[in-house]
């Protein structure tokens, strides 16, 4: 038999979160020392965003007190869910978590680290969030060549970011993949909305308007690739009030009495 030999991408990394699924090229270097990236993270440091997970972990604990068993957080945008899994093992017993991811291969990654992490608790679909059910052709990276798979954009803009290789978004490179709304679910419980779509977050928020009406979820918004301005608009739509939490927006109802806990730092 021929011998062909194959680079590996994804590997195991014994992590602060348990034993992950870790793509080793997931990284942008800013310089020799000093890059980014989820991958980036976890195999340099072990963890990746301790400090926002110890917050998420506080509001999901206050949604129970509040409004008791059976929380449920989406995480839309995962990644290969190293918050899907911290939030699915903190709420053994009392809650849940949907995680939603539109790349595939990380889809895979995000479900193994589910099952490897026995996060009974938790599921993973592989979908793109979008204003609306139907289709959405997106790109594809190269994953076993450097670059932040989390900072792919699956729309191209003008201002896309370079994620550290160059992706195709020409008509013949793209895939499909199906794309759904919050709203299509038609949950009888939301109590955590996590949304870090690359650009895409008013998309999803327009997705989920009656979710956001009928639950009030506590919602985390990436701020990064949108005006700040007309993110936090179309929270205070909805009634909540608005904080920044690094590159995100956290936004909390008044009728929630979560808000009351947390203190926020920009």
């Amino acid at each position: 038999m021929a011998y062909n030999p194959r680079k590996l991408g994804f590997v195991l990394a014994a992590t602060d979160h348990g034993t992950m699924i870790v793509n080793r090229f997931d990284y942008r270097m800013i310089d020799q020392t000093r890059g980014y990236g989820v991958g980036f993270n976890l195999l340099e440091n072990a963890a990746y965003d301790a400090g926002e997970l110890t917050l998420v972990q506080h509001l999901l604990s206050c949604r129970r007190q509040y409004f008791g068993d059976g929380v449920m957080a989406l995480d839309c945008g995962a990644n290969i869910g190293v918050f899907t899994v911290e939030w699915a093992k903190a709420m053994t017993g009392w809650g849940s978590v949907i995680a939603f991811e539109a790349q595939e291969r990380l889809f895979y990654a995000l479900a193994g680290n589910i099952t490897i992490n026995n996060c009974f608790n938790a599921r993973a679909v592989h979908v793109a969030l979008a204003a609306e059910p139907g289709v959405l052709r997106i790109p594809q990276p190269d994953y076993l060549s450097p670059g932040t798979f989390g900072s792919l954009e699956l729309r191209q803009t003008a201002n896309t970011e370079f994620i550290g290789q160059t992706i195709d978004y020409s008509d013949s490179s793209l895939v499909p993949v199906r794309s759904v709304s919050i709203d299509s679910l038609e949950l009888s419980r939301v109590d955590l909305l996590k949304v870090d779509v690359e650009g895409m977050e008013l998309a999803v928020l327009a997705g989920a308007r009656e979710t956001i009406e009928r639950h009030q979820p506590i919602i985390i918004a990436e701020r990064i690739k949108l005006r700040e301005e007309e993110l936090a608009s179309v929270l205070e739509a909805h009634g909540y009030q608005c904080y920044p939490m690094g590159g995100n927006l956290l936004a909390i109802h008044p009728s929630d009495k979560t808000g009351n806990h947390v203190k926020i730092n920009p």
